[in-house]
């Protein structure tokens, strides 16, 4: 059976050393999820989802999140760019993106899924309860930081039927690892890491 595949947050003010909200270690990962993702074939993989967390400078400075974090990802600057490019992927492999204004890429009820080849936009949720009614059952999880979104990401997934692997070396945190993470916050549900690349 196919699965299905999100990768968070993969921008540049993130996974690159000089970004605003750099993550220690997190640019050792951009080529091994460039050949994770690279390898896979259609018959393998439901569809790709790339999500953004995405600010503006006006909205920012009073969210929850300008507590704890500098200003970072903001719209169409290049800080807010995918350091991974989804035209490397078969070609026949769906592609889709979810901008995101806060950690948990489930909390804000309006968020659209757009895809890629079309342009076409589906409610987020209408989207996951089609992959569900489809036979997916299982998501693969890649990322940053495994502390935050992709904690929030899994944590999403769970709650709505799907079992998770996180493939090793994929991801990485701020201030936990992913293997921390899923024994801390994941024990005793369908969640575990795979094999990486």
């Amino acid at each position: 059976m196919k699965r299905f595949v999100v990768v968070v947050d993969t921008q540049a003010d993130f996974m690159r050393a000089d970004g605003a909200l750099s993550i220690a270690g997190a640019e050792m990962l951009i080529e091994p999820m460039r050949a994770w993702l690279a390898a896979f074939e259609s018959g393998e993989v439901e569809g790709v989802l790339f999500t953004f967390d995405t600010h503006s400078a006006e909205a920012y400075s009073g969210s929850a999140e300008a507590e704890q974090f500098p200003l970072h990802c903001v719209r169409d600057t290049p800080g807010w760019a995918n350091v991974l490019d989804p035209d490397a992927l078969d070609p026949a492999i769906p592609v889709y993106r979810l901008e995101k204004g806060v950690f948990d890429m489930w909390a804000e009820p309006d968020r659209v899924i757009e895809a890629a080849a079309t342009g076409g936009k589906i409610a987020r949720d209408a989207f996951f309860d089609t992959l569900m009614t489809a036979g997916v059952r299982d998501v693969a999880v890649i990322g940053v930081a495994a502390d935050y979104c992709v904690r929030w990401a899994i944590d999403g997934l769970v709650a709505r039927g799907f079992a998770v692997q996180v493939p090793e070396g994929l991801s990485c945190g701020i201030a936990r690892s992913i293997e921390q993470v899923i024994e801390a916050d994941f024990a005793g549900k369908p969640v575990g890491l795979e094999e990486g690349i």
